[in-house]
C-alpha cells in the first residue's frame, strides 16, 4: 500500500512546474561542476530575482543530499516573495511549493509533500487545472532558472520569456529576461537582434546596470565607439554588484585596456576571493599585457626588464590560484606553461604542459598544444627529437587549421637543415617520406572530394532532364482530361 501510494504521489509531482521537473542539470555533470556553473561563473547574476536564486540554491542542497537546508532555503524564497510580489503571493509561490513538495517526498515525509501539492491544487484549480497552469509569472521563473542553470537551452530560455511577454508586453522583468536571453542567443546558436531588445529592456528598465553593460559589450562586438559611456554609468548605478564588474572589466579587455579590466577585477575579487574564475580573468589580463610586450619586443631593453617580470609573476600568481581553486579551466595550463616558459622556468613549464595533455581538449586545441609544446621543446629545452614528434603528432589530426600549417613548416626547416648537414640522416628522410605520404593524402582527399561534387552535378542534371522528359506528358494527359 505504501508504495501504490508514493508511486501515485510521484506522479502528480511530476506534473509540478519547479526545479526538479525543468532537468537544469546536465546528466554528465557532477553536482560540484554544476554548482560551479551556477554560482561562481556570475553570469546574468540578477539581484532583483532574490526568491529565483533561494530556489535555485535549494534545489543545489538537494542534491548534495542536503535536505535541511533546501528547506531553509525555500523559506527565505517564500520571505522574498512576500515582501517582492505583495499582490501575487499565491501565483509566485507555485514554483516554492512544488519544490517544497519534491524535497519532502525525498524525506519521505509523504504527508508534508502532500500537504504542499494540496497548496498548488488549490491555485491551480481555480484555473480549471489540478497542478500546473499557463501564467506569465511561471514561464518567467522557468526562464530564469534555466538562463541561470543552463547553457545549452538558450532558443527555450528565449521561448519562457516570449511566452510571458504575450500576456504582458511592457513587463520590466520579462523584457529584462528576454534581453539576456537574445544577448546569449547572439553569441551561440545563432545571430539575434539583441540590440533591439537590450534597448527596449533599458528603456523599461532604465536603472538597470547589467543591462547596460550587456548593451555596451554588444556595441563594441559592432565596432561602435558608444558602450564606454554605458559601462560607466552601470559602474556608478551599482559597483559593487559582481556581475556588473565582471562584465565591464570583460568591455575593458577588449577594447585594450587591460589596467582598467584589472581594477575591476581586483574589486570582485575581494568579495569573491576563492573565485576560480575571477582570478583566471585577472592572470588573463596579465598575460596580455606580457604578450604585448613580448610583441613590442619591450623587453629586449633594460629599463623594461623589471616590469617584464614583474607582469609575468603576476600573470602566474593569478592563474595559478584559478588552477589550484577548479582545475579543467580552458588553457589555464597551456598559458602557466607557456609564462613560466617565458621567465626561464622550465621544469614548472613542462609540469603544466604535462597537465593540459591530460585534459580532454578539441582537436584544434589539442592541435595547438603540440605546436605550443614543440616549439617549447626546440627553441628552450633545445630537445628536437621531441620537438619533431609532437609536431609530427599535431599534423596527423585532420583539421586543416593555420596552426597545423605552422608545424608542417617547422618539420620542412628541420629536414632542409639535417639534408644540407646530411643528406643520408635517416630521420631527416622520415620525415620526408611522412610529409609527402601527408600531401599524397590531401591530394587524393581532394580528388575525391571533387568527384562526390561532379557525380552530384550529374545526378542534378538527370533530375532535371527526367522532369522536362516528364512535362509535356503531363501537359498531353491535362488535354486529354480537358477534352
Amino acid at each position: 500500500m505504501s508504495t501504490t501510494i508514493e508511486k501515485s504521489l510521484e506522479s502528480r509531482l511530476q506534473q509540478l512546474k519547479c526545479h526538479f521537473t525543468w532537468n537544469l542539470k546536465e546528466r554528465e555533470e557532477t553536482v560540484d561542476e554544476f554548482e560551479n556553473r551556477v554560482f561562481n561563473k556570475v553570469e546574468f547574476q540578477n539581484s532583483e530575482c532574490k526568491a529565483t536564486m533561494c530556489n535555485i540554491q535549494a534545489y543545489v542542497n538537494h542534491l548534495r543530499g542536503q535536505n535541511e537546508a533546501a528547506l531553509k532555503c525555500l523559506e527565505d524564497a517564500e520571505r522574498f516573495i512576500k515582501k517582492q510580489h505583495p499582490d501575487q503571493v499565491e501565483i509566485r509561490s507555485l514554483v516554492t511549493w512544488g519544490n517544497y513538495a519534491w524535497v519532502y517526498y525525498h524525506m519521505g515525509q509523504l504527508s508534508k509533500a502532500q500537504a504542499y501539492l494540496d497548496k498548488v491544487r488549490g491555485v491551480c484549480e481555480k484555473f480549471s487545472s489540478p497542478y500546473r497552469i499557463e501564467s506569465p509569472e511561471l514561464d518567467c521563473e522557468e526562464g530564469w532558472a534555466r538562463l541561470k542553470c543552463t547553457h545549452n537551452q538558450n532558443e527555450r530560455v528565449k521561448v519562457c520569456f516570449e511566452k510571458a511577454l504575450e500576456k504582458d508586453p511592457k513587463n520590466p522583468e520579462f523584457t529584462s529576461g528576454w534581453a539576456m536571453a537574445s544577448y546569449r542567443l547572439d553569441y551561440w546558436p545563432a545571430s539575434q537582434d539583441t540590440i533591439g531588445s537590450l534597448q527596449q529592456a533599458i528603456r523599461l528598465s532604465p536603472d538597470h546596470p547589467y543591462l547596460k553593460v550587456l548593451r555596451a559589450l554588444k556595441l563594441e562586438r559592432m565596432h561602435e565607439n558608444q558602450g564606454q559611456k554605458l559601462v560607466e554609468e552601470a559602474l556608478r548605478k551599482a559597483s559593487g554588484a559582481t556581475d556588473v564588474l565582471l562584465s565591464a572589466a570583460k568591455f575593458y579587455y577588449k577594447t585594450n585596456d587591460a589596467d582598467r579590466a584589472i581594477q575591476l577585477l581586483t574589486k570582485a575579487l575581494e568579495r569573491l576571493p576563492n573565485n576560480a574564475y575571477v582570478n583566471y580573468y585577472i592572470g588573463c589580463c596579465y598575460r596580455s599585457k606580457v604578450l604585448g610586450m613580448v610583441h613590442r619586443r619591450e623587453t629586449a631593453f633594460n629599463g623594461n626588464q623589471q616590469k617584464f617580470q614583474e607582469l609575468t609573476k603576476q600573470a602566474i600568481k593569478y592563474l595559478r590560484k584559478a588552477e589550484e581553486t577548479k582545475e579543467m579551466l580552458k588553457s589555464s595550463c597551456s598559458y602557466l606553461a607557456r609564462l613560466y616558459a617565458t621567465a626561464n622556468q622550465y621544469e614548472e613549464a613542462n609540469y603544466y604542459f604535462q597537465k593540459e595533455f591530460k585534459k580532454d581538449l578539441s582537436p584544434g586545441l589539442k592541435q595547438l598544444l603540440h605546436l605550443q609544446y614543440g616549439n617549447f621543446q626546440l627553441y628552450q629545452m633545445k630537445c628536437e627529437e621531441k620537438a619533431i614528434h609532437h609536431f609530427m603528432e599535431g599534423v596527423k589530426i585532420r583539421r586543416k587549421t593555420e596552426t597545423k600549417g605552422k608545424m608542417i613548416k617547422n618539420l620542412q626547416e628541420i629536414v632542409l637543415r639535417r639534408l644540407s648537414e646530411n643528406e643520408f640522416d635517416s630521420e631527416a628522410l622520415y620525415i620526408l617520406v611522412f610529409l609527402r605520404e601527408l600531401n599524397e593524402e590531401g591530394e587524393q582527399a581532394a580528388k575525391k572530394a571533387e568527384k562526390v561534387l561532379d557525380a552530384e552535378k550529374v545526378l542534378d542534371a538527370e533530375k532535371v532532364l527526367d522532369a522536362e522528359k516528364a512535362a509535356p506528358a503531363a501537359s498531353s494527359r491535362e488535354k486529354d482530361g480537358d477534352e
